[in-house]
């Protein structure tokens, strides 16, 4: 199976954002695996963290923007995007000063350039590959995108404008770091010149000049074209950024008649719910299945910690690997007496007893050791980078992962994340320390 990557060392990259026109600098650090592609916003209190992800898409208004919230976002994510797809970067932190990625030159050449100089490393988890079992079917209008299995990932694009300077154009070919580089990264985001104004006053392409865009008058063409066929390859290259917020390595050969970023989106959620089932790696499996380990059930819980009711929230912990990772299964149920009062109206688990119950897990993790069992205690030591993602309502079966970051003979470090469906809610590391038990 292939292997899961990461770049080899941080590199950096400055310049202007295409929309915004707000000058940012960017950092690409490595990342372990099952990561995922993060955004961090470092101008921004606490610093955001946002998954590269088809459920965060915030809008598709000429070029993709993802993000928590309209204030917590990254906007024109694309051309990044993109790049680090076809060059099978599955992991990758991107800490940004401000909320939009540097234009550049219009086109995705500067981020290969980048990600050569920072050289790849592949990692020990299995890349996750989402192999489609059937066709998959995107209309709109006279718009259409399709997706048929395939043993590698193709795309043929045709395009369609009334304008006498451009009408059709019609390009196929497979989707390769080789092919990539040389055909598609190179190609530039381009507009007509009667769109300039009406972008501007909708407060957009304030960093645009024809230095970073290929413009197209009435009568010609206002930026020396680098292919005859410039303008669907960079469609192209828009399609593969915005289909690559599925997450994973793609096996399909996809057809796509006048496509925009609306509709790559729009495909893409289409593809996700569509039944076709993505291979997914040991880790994602946890957050769907019951994982392979050993069970402790509920009567264990008790005899390994002290919690009883109303202060014990997990129902039942799976081993995973000893005294390294556990995952905790909490049923949360609409008889849970905080819900009386967080909120009678909008019945939410409170996020601090989430966090309570990752530290519950972590402490049968280490507390179930034969040696420790009835002679020690686990006890918080500190509480840090805690963000809550996802409210967890009554009916939810909450997933509580939780792995050692760091363990000394009486001290650790415990990194944990709660999902419910796959989708994270929330996130803490916390330190704990051992003493004897009374």
């Amino acid at each position: 199976m292939e292997k899961q990557k990461t770049i080899s060392k941080e590199v950096s990259y400055s310049g202007t954002g295409l929309h915004t026109g707000n000058n940012v600098s960017i950092k690409l650090k490595p990342a372990t695996e099952n990561t995922g592609i993060i955004f961090v916003r470092t101008d921004m209190p606490d610093k955001p963290k946002i998954k590269a992800d088809i459920s965060n898409v915030l809008t598709t208004v000429r070029g993709t923007t993802v993000g928590l919230d309209e204030k917590t976002s990254v906007h024109t994510v694309e051309h990044l995007l993109a790049t680090l797809f076809t060059f099978g970067i599955d992991n990758l932190i991107i800490e940004m000063d401000s909320n939009e990625p540097p234009i550049a030159d219009g086109s995705a050449l500067p981020f290969v350039e980048l990600i050569k100089k920072a050289g790849i490393t592949e990692l020990s988890a299995e890349k996750k590959c989402f192999n489609l079992k059937d066709a998959v079917v995107y209309k709109n209008g006279d718009v259409l995108i399709t997706a048929i299995p395939s043993d590698k990932f193709h795309i043929s694009c045709t395009i369609i404008y009334n304008h006498p300077l451009l009408k059709s154009q019609f390009l196929s070919l497979d989707i390769t770091p080789e092919i990539f580089e040389k055909e598609i990264a190179p190609a530039r985001t381009f507009c007509f010149d009667y769109e300039i104004e009406a972008l501007k006053n909708k407060g957009l392409a304030k960093g645009g000049s024809l230095d970073n865009a290929v413009v197209i008058g009435e009568k010609k063409i206002l930026t020396k074209l680098r292919f005859e066929d410039e303008f669907v390859r960079h469609k192209i290259l828009d399609l593969i950024g915005d289909i690559s917020l599925l997450g994973s390595s793609l096996k399909m050969e996809i057809t796509a008649v006048k496509c925009g970023h609306k509709n790559n989106v729009e495909f893409a959620k289409k593809i996700a719910s569509s039944g076709n089932t993505a291979q997914l790696s040991e880790h994602e499996k946890i957050l769907w299945h019951i994982p392979d380990g050993k069970i402790i059930d509920i009567n264990e819980i008790k005899a390994t910690i002290p919690h009883r009711y109303p202060f014990l929230f997990i129902d039942k912990v799976i081993l995973v690997e000893e005294a390294k990772r556990a995952v905790g299964i909490k049923n949360v149920s609409a008889g849970e007496f905080y819900f009386q009062g967080h909120f009678p109206e909008q019945p939410i688990m409170p996020g601090v007893l989430i966090v309570e119950a990752m530290a519950q897990t972590a402490a049968v993790l280490f507390l179930s050791k034969p040696e420790l069992r009835n002679k020690k205690l686990a006890y918080f030591m500190s509480i840090n980078n805690v963000k809550f993602r996802k409210p967890v309502f009554p009916g939810d079966i909450l997933h509580l992962d939780v792995e050692v970051v760091k363990a000394k003979q009486t001290t650790g470090i415990v990194k944990g994340c709660g999902y419910v469906n796959g989708k994270p809610t929330t996130e803490a590391e916390f330190g704990f320390v051992l003493v004897d038990k009374p």
